[in-house]
């Protein structure tokens, strides 16, 4: 991104109102009125080799997370057409795991493949740690987005997860973008991390250019280790998106897991803080609003956008 980052410092200092407000003006001024909504489908899960602290897809916890091996391209070519009936523009393949299973592999070419040409969607993909031969395998099949997390900062990171470093989800975004696809990559709110550790990975974020920021905010998921971890208050919630904002003014920042649960009635102060895109219909193993209630939403805000 070509762009000088701002002092970080004084925009800390800032009251939350006037923060926001620098945000939103921010965002309409780089962005307009743009609200994009994506949607996912859990085409493999659970037990996954990775300890992951908050997730409920890890063969290391006793969760209730379904477990199923890789879907057929019909369930997946199905999940493609209703997201596409909900307003989705991009569809997502995520799968459990350290990365994709060689014996997956070809068939999730053939899905992508069909997804183009049958349903239309710009597709991505979360399948976990690739290297670069796999990457450029998806992208000739029509991949245009590799979604890879950072989670939360470097520095943090070793707090949730053990069995596999940063620097490896470092690597693979590296990787996807050597290959020439974009990049889809953000973190989870709510870890226990310091407004240090989430500005820190927002900096990280800059430096590799990235242009579509999912963020999440825990789902404290019963038989995780972070099934006990207090809920984030909802002005930090909203003070981080609003300097995710200002430090990635072109971006599209995206809410996801956990947005309804840990902002309930605030939710619409989520977009007035500079956020300008939602998942919907689901977030691997938790249920989200109903599609139509999010559509309403999404042009509910552009309107309040226009005013």
């Amino acid at each position: 991104m070509n762009h000088q980052p701002p002092d970080i410092t004084e925009l800390q200092a800032l009251p939350l109102a006037e923060l926001m407000r620098q945000a939103l003006a921010t965002k309409l001024a780089r962005r307009g009125t743009s609200f994009s909504l994506c949607s996912i489908i859990n085409a493999k899960s659970g037990r996954c080799s990775e300890d992951c602290y908050f997730c409920a897809q890890s063969a290391h916890y006793q969760t209730e997370a379904p477990v199923y091996p890789l879907l057929d391209k019909a369930q997946i070519l199905a999940a493609a057409h209703e997201a596409k009936k909900n307003g989705a523009s991009r569809f997502s393949l995520v799968t459990s795991g350290r990365g994709l299973a060689s014996e997956d592999l070809g068939q999730v070419l053939g899905i992508i493949r069909a997804i183009r040409k049958e349903v239309g969607l710009k597709v991505c993909a979360s399948l976990g740690i690739l290297g670069e031969s796999e990457l450029g395998q998806l992208k000739e099949a029509g991949l245009s987005r590799y979604h890879h997390n950072l989670e939360t900062s470097r520095e943090f990171f070793p707090q949730v997860c053990t069995s596999h470093s940063f620097g490896d989800r470092v690597a693979t975004i590296r990787a996807a973008q050597t290959v020439g696809l974009s990049v889809c990559s953000g973190g989870i709110f709510g870890l226990g991390e310091s407004e240090a550790d989430r500005l820190s990975m927002a900096m990280i974020l800059v430096e590799y250019g990235i242009d579509s920021v999912p963020i999440n905010i825990l789902i404290p998921l019963a038989g995780t280790p972070c099934a006990g971890l207090p809920p984030l208050p909802i002005t930090e919630i909203l003070r981080s998106i609003a300097l995710y904002r200002l430090i990635l003014p072109q971006a599209a920042i995206r809410l996801a897991a956990g947005r309804e649960s840990a902002l309930g009635d605030f939710l619409s102060s989520a977009f007035m803080a500079g956020a300008d895109g939602m998942m919907i219909g689901g977030y691997l193993t938790q249920r989200g609003r109903a599609p139509e209630a999010d559509q309403q939403f999404a042009e509910d805000i552009k309107q309040l956008w226009s005013i």
